[in-house]
């Protein structure tokens, strides 16, 4: 079920687009709809794909994180000061790790609907996702043609996850700032402002930290992203972290004594750390 009913519409009108273009049909496409499934092909992420089907399979998950590479190295096993992090922050709750490096919204949706979702059930969901769909460049005055794409990719995101695990609250957290490219924060802005409106119910809640990131303009506060200016520090993620936590508590009560999620894993291309 790779995600049929999601690319049904989008290539009924991208087909007859491309004609009317006289033939022309960008090769490839900059970038397909967010909101249409996509894999990636890469041999790692094949791999890393497989470790996370298998990992739903394993252990007990009552809150599944799911994401880019900021989420993924807060719970990965080559990131051993983040794990550590996420061990202090978690343990107990049952919370296991998604993320996968350089996904864009098309992707995560793919793994989401190609066995990376399949019969979890979890209570919590949390989504941090658009980054790599706002990183590339942008023209000016697409700026809100790209924050209505991320906007509709997220919101297929949610409606899958809706439509697997329908008991569970979705925390989506806003888009963290970046500053490796200036062009990106009116959309990142738009784009938090666009879930910010959508969230508000019980089962969907919003979260954003960018004010405890980022002051006026989006400028980084000192330490809270790696030289890159796009992935968090420790200290970032702990803020992150302190804005969950109390969602956590109030769903799940307090941590358990022991803890039943499927152990950590990591990027299968990366030399493991013991």
């Amino acid at each position: 079920h790779g995600g049929g009913h999601t690319d049904g519409p989008n290539w009924k009108y991208f087909i007859p687009w491309a004609s009317r273009h006289i033939g022309y049909v960008p090769d490839p496409p900059p970038q397909l709809p967010a909101d249409v499934a996509v894999p990636r092909t890469d041999a790692n992420s094949l791999v890393a794909h497989a470790q996370l089907v298998e990992k739903t399979k394993q252990g007990r998950i009552d809150i599944y994180f799911v994401g880019d590479s900021i989420t993924r190295r807060w719970g990965a096993t080559d990131y051993p000061e983040l794990l550590a992090n996420w061990k202090r922050n978690f343990t107990g709750w049952n919370a296991a790790n998604f993320g996968w490096g350089a996904d864009r919204i098309q992707n995560i949706l793919w793994r989401l609907t190609n066995g990376e979702f399949d019969g979890v059930n979890p209570k919590i969901v949390v989504l941090h996702a658009g980054t790599n769909n706002i990183g590339g460049a942008i023209p000016p005055g697409s700026e809100d043609a790209l924050a209505a794409d991320v906007t509709r990719g997220l919101l297929a995101v949610i409606e899958t996850i809706r439509g697997k695990a329908p008991e569970a609250t979705l925390v989506v957290t806003g888009i963290f700032p970046r500053n490796d490219h200036p062009a990106a924060m009116p959309v990142i802005n738009k784009v938090n402002e666009n879930l910010a409106r959508m969230a508000g119910g019980a089962r969907l809640r919003f979260v954003n930290i960018n004010d405890k990131l980022a002051g006026e303009g989006g400028r980084l506060f000192e330490g809270m992203m790696n030289a890159d200016k796009l992935h968090p520090t420790e200290k970032a993620y702990q803020v992150w972290a302190d804005a969950l936590k109390p969602i956590f508590h109030e769903l799940l009560g307090p941590p358990g004594s022991e803890d039943h999620a499927p152990p950590p894993t990591g990027d299968p291309s990366a030399r493991r750390q013991d």
